[in-house]
């Protein structure tokens, strides 16, 4: 929020508007197939509430444009970051003539929802199901903990520059990544000409979506590929740039996530420091291989049961 509206999160209302707004996507839109059928839509209340979600977002956005344009007339502002952050940028352009485009307000407004919403709950998300997947696994907790205790060198945190020297972390949320891909199913593409994939005849044209989930856990691809092994992403050319179609946590091509390096070093960051200053271990007794990994329905892929744990520190 602070990197692209300049101000924290408001409070319980903006997280629920969020979550109803990322809800929306796993609604089926029956006119959008069946376009004689659209009236069922409307119906069963789904453009209903599309409508309201969207009207309420609006609403937010263009409180957040208004608020930065006042602050760079020199205004009061509430925001609570000096400097300038996504929308201010974004502002400029929409006012610079010399750009060759033309930046409306509604796509003024779609950029910088796009930017806090896509970049929040797959974050944390990541960030959950790579913490599970350390506690499930104690060996792999132990050997990043020595890893980054020794980069740390008694020091009170991990500092960003410290990140190029933890391969081991990187290799962890890369393995994190395999399996619990913040979006299992990739946007929606199109194929632009005819073409046969693994014998079926795909026309130009035709709607397509990835499951890189399945893909991850493919055991054509990735040996013993329901386990948690860091080791297989160390010492390997893997990057997150979507050019190995075997492992496509952020995408591939032109349309691939345009936030991987501004996810990467927060979740990189966190992960970090959390293994660095804490122990953790489940809660009532319940052993580490026991720990419910059962994933939720949703366009944003969640644990079913929140990660739950008890913290002692390490030093």
């Amino acid at each position: 929020m602070r990197a692209s509206v300049g101000r924290k999160l408001d409070g319980p209302k903006l997280t629920n508007l969020l979550r109803r707004f990322v809800d929306m996507f796993t609604v089926f839109s029956i006119g959008s197939y069946i376009p004689w059928l659209s009236w069922v839509d409307q119906i069963i209340g789904s453009i209903r509430k599309a409508e309201k979600v969207a009207e309420e977002l609006d609403e937010f956005l263009e409180e957040v444009i208004e608020e930065h344009e006042n602050k760079k007339k020199g205004e009061d502002t509430n925001s609570d970051e000096a400097g300038e952050d996504f929308v201010d940028i974004l502002i400029d352009l929409q006012k610079d003539k010399t750009t060759g485009f033309s930046l409306q307000r509604d796509s003024l407004k779609a950029l910088i929802l796009e930017a806090f919403s896509a970049g929040t709950e797959t974050t944390q998300t990541s960030l959950e199901w790579a913490l599970s997947e350390l506690i499930k696994n104690p060996r792999v907790m132990n050997k990043l903990q020595q890893e980054v205790t020794e980069i740390a060198q008694r020091r009170a945190m991990i500092s960003e520059e410290d990140l190029e020297k933890v391969p081991y972390l990187k290799a962890v949320i890369k393995e994190a990544l395999r399996l619990h891909p913040p979006l299992p199913l990739l946007l929606p593409r199109k194929s632009m000409q005819d073409v046969k994939v693994m014998g079926y005849d795909i026309r130009a044209g035709t709607q397509v979506i990835i499951n890189a989930w399945a893909i991850g856990r493919d055991p054509a691809l990735w040996g013993e590929s329901i386990e948690f092994k860091p080791e297989r992403f160390l010492n390997n050319s893997i990057t997150y740039q979507g050019m190995q179609f075997d492992w496509l946590p952020f995408g591939a091509g032109r349309r691939s996530c345009p936030g991987i390096h501004f996810s990467l070093p927060v979740i990189e960051l966190a992960l970090a420091n959390i293994v660095y200053k804490f122990d953790m271990v489940l809660p009532n007794g319940i052993r580490n291989e026991d720990l419910d990994m059962t994933e939720a329905f949703g366009i944003t892929m969640h644990k079913k049961s929140p990660l739950l744990v008890l913290l002692g520190p390490r030093f």
